[in-house]
């Protein structure tokens, strides 16, 4: 692919899933959230009325949650997923209810992940499945164990059902031939959780990628992280399945580094994050004979990097050792334009009940009003689609 070819600028492309009335209410929602003021505001009201447990379901789900979210339950993100399908792009459920802390609600997270598993085993717009560390059990005990505190024998005993999570889940996905990207989470409790996402991709990973670890590269360390894992796959006879993202907790980590008093795991700049996240699309595309990647950015010059790395090797576009993936709701000038040439690209659907998945919803919110430029580029694109439909 020629640089010179901006692919991502085709917004007959991009929004051609969405009626006039679904164009104006993306404009609306990314014009509201670029007002911080707004978001800062409507967050502590929404966050009051959950609470206050005031009616205003039927409001948000007509509003931010149809933009963001696939859906109440499976079945209900049904008609989006086939209509993206039909454009060619893939779906990855996503159950985004956050913040549990019993192991009922561990067990719950674990089934519920299986049954999308189930779910996703006979609908070929469905190849992969997701979840967090810390659905499947406490921040604080994968935080002792990735610092090597000795457990006590009631941690012992929650941490062997945390293990045993992760393999009924890894297990089922390879029984069903489904993808499972297991996401990363803050640097101080990831420790433990590679440990155990490696430990699943040496027992199920031994014919092709099943289990995926994510690699936040926004920290320094996370390129050395790969190459390590890599040798370690070759040496232990498995392949290794790769997530790639620049990282979800900044602030946090920087904050935390400065008030204990270490260097923070962040790299110093977004140059730097740009480089290490380049760095190691480069790095994968290498040696894809052992190693397959999902490529997680909403970035436009990543990728258009990785198109032109995977045309320097020969590499076909849908190369099945080679995913693209953005979230649903956002950068569908990148997802949709790699679709209509042959890519494989995969959106993470989000679903739930609509006050559950209210704290994703508005983390959604207050990246994009952070995220410089992300929301601005949104507001253009939708602009400029809205222009050339006036004109035809």
């Amino acid at each position: 692919m020629q640089k010179n070819e901006r692919i991502f600028d085709n917004t007959e492309i991009a929004f051609s899933l969405k009626n006039d009335s679904e164009l104006e209410r993306a404009y609306f929602l990314f014009k509201m959230i670029s007002i911080e003021p707004l978001v800062r505001i409507g967050t502590a009201a929404t966050n009051f009325a959950i609470k206050a447990r005031l009616p205003i379901e039927g409001l948000i789900r007509s509003t931010v949650f149809d933009h963001f979210c696939g859906g109440v339950n499976e079945d209900d993100c049904l008609p989006v997923i086939d209509k993206m399908f039909k454009k060619g792009v893939s779906s990855v459920l996503d159950y985004s209810v956050e913040g549990k802390e019993e192991e009922g609600e561990f067990d719950a997270a674990a089934r519920k992940v299986l049954k999308i598993i189930d779910f996703a085993k006979n609908i070929d717009a469905i190849p992969i499945a997701v979840f967090k560390p810390t659905g499947f059990g406490r921040f604080d005990l994968y935080e002792k164990v990735g610092s090597g505190i000795a457990l006590t024998n009631k941690e012992q005993s929650e941490w062997q059902k945390v293990v045993e999570r992760f393999d009924i889940v890894c297990r089922r996905a390879k029984e069903n031939d489904v993808a499972v990207l297991i996401d990363a989470e803050e640097s101080w409790m990831q420790d433990a959780a590679d440990d155990l996402v490696t430990q699943m991709m040496k027992k199920y990973n031994t014919e092709k990628p099943i289990v995926f670890n994510t690699l936040q590269m926004y920290r320094h360390d996370r390129l050395e992280f790969l190459k390590k894992e890599h040798k370690k796959a070759m040496d232990e006879g498995y392949f290794l399945g790769c997530k790639l993202v620049r990282g979800a907790y900044m602030e946090k980590e920087n904050e935390r580094a400065e008030e204990l008093g270490y260097e923070s795991p962040i790299c110093k700049n977004k140059l730097a994050t740009d480089e290490s996240f380049n760095n190691g699309l480069r790095y994968v595309i290498d040696h894809l004979d052992g190693i397959s990647i999902f490529s997680g950015t909403h970035n436009e010059e990543s990728s258009y990097l990785l198109m032109e790395l995977m045309e320097a090797k020969g590499l076909k576009n849908n190369d099945p050792r080679v995913w693209f993936g953005q979230l649903y709701g956002m950068s569908d000038h990148i997802s949709f334009n790699l679709a209509n040439l042959g890519y494989n690209v995969a959106k993470y659907i989000p679903f739930g009940p609509v006050r559950d998945v209210m704290p994703y919803l508005i983390r959604r919110a207050e990246e994009n009003t952070s995220v410089a430029g992300q929301t601005g580029r949104e507001l253009k694109l939708l602009n400029s689609e809205k222009k050339r439909r006036r004109i035809l």
